[in-house]
């Protein structure tokens, strides 16, 4: 195989490769494919990424043919890079192109002077555990997916702190990388523009402002029909991390959004409970370097997969 990076030349056969590897390694597995409709709903991806760093992706090509392999996006922020959704063809499974994927970023993020390349890996995949635990990863937190079926007439129950939650504005960029770097010890900045500047037509972010007018949270989400999910998020407690979920749910009425959970967060987990919620997965917070545990709750998603 040959590493080179990603150009706009490779976008519908990148979209052709994600959603072929991951639907393939669901029912490999036996649960039901993620995605529906065709590749043309995981140019998302491609899209999403290059919006937020424009070549920022590494792609593995058949030296004799010239078919891709397999790609893998990252995103340089800055205090870490973020190793975003990674992906091998099915007809090159176990050929070790993921391997050196994974290689090609971990160099980029040492010859760069980083101290952390983060990911967020599902916890049902043993195949891809391994490949990170054996490059220096450790598990830093666990998480539980789950989802909801919004009512048709949206969310009914007013949780304490409904009042605080608002839309987001660019405005409230600075407080929430303030508040991001207290909880996480990371910030990132671009991602927070991306989202409320809402450029490509499907992103929501919200915010929990308290009473003396500071940020103690904040909730994007991704409305797009390949990928509805909450995420990413951070707040200082269960407390704005509950009535910010609510009201991104509430945003998706008759539909089904995903999200994750922190499995230590007891109180935001009976309340998903208790709104009808279901667990479909589980995620691990995986870090290579330095990591801050976190001062509250952290949320993150695969759709700006930016740890």
């Amino acid at each position: 195989m040959r590493l080179r990076s990603i150009t706009p030349a490779d976008r519908s056969e990148v979209a052709d490769l994600i959603y072929a590897s991951i639907n393939t390694w669901y029912r490999l597995h036996g649960m039901a494919q993620i995605f529906h409709g065709g590749p043309k709903v995981t140019e998302v991806f491609y899209d999403v990424y290059h919006a937020l760093e424009p070549g920022c992706a590494v792609v593995a090509e058949h030296q004799e043919t010239g078919r891709l392999m397999g790609s893998c996006f990252y995103h340089p922020r800055k205090h870490h890079v973020a190793l975003g959704i990674m992906n091998v063809h099915p007809n090159y499974f176990g050929m070790g192109v993921g391997r050196a994927l994974l290689q090609y970023v971990i160099d980029f993020t040492d010859q760069k002077g980083y101290k952390a390349l983060r990911l967020t890996q599902s916890a049902l995949n043993l195949d891809s555990f391994s490949l990170y635990n054996k490059a220096g990863f450790v598990p830093r937190c666990a998480y539980q997916d789950m989802f909801i079926k919004v009512p048709a007439d949206g969310m009914k129950e007013k949780v304490p702190g409904a009042k605080f939650v608002r839309n987001a504005t660019l405005k409230d960029v600075p407080a929430m990388v303030a508040l991001e770097m207290e909880v996480s010890g990371v910030s990132r900045e671009e991602d927070y523009r991306f989202c409320i500047e809402n450029k490509l037509g499907f992103m929501r972010t919200s915010v929990y402002e308290n009473a003396r007018g500071g940020i103690d949270g904040f909730l994007m989400s991704s409305g797009h029909p390949a990928l509805n999910m909450l995420g990413p998020g951070v707040c200082r407690s269960d407390d704005q991390a509950i009535p910010l979920i609510q009201k991104e749910l509430d945003a998706y009425r008759g539909r089904t959004p995903v999200f994750l959970v922190p499995v230590e967060r007891e109180k935001m987990v009976r309340q998903m409970y208790a709104w009808g919620a279901r667990n479909c997965e589980l995620h691990f917070c995986q870090v290579r370097g330095e990591f801050k545990p976190f001062k509250g709750v952290n949320m993150p998603t695969f759709i700006l997969e930016t740890a």
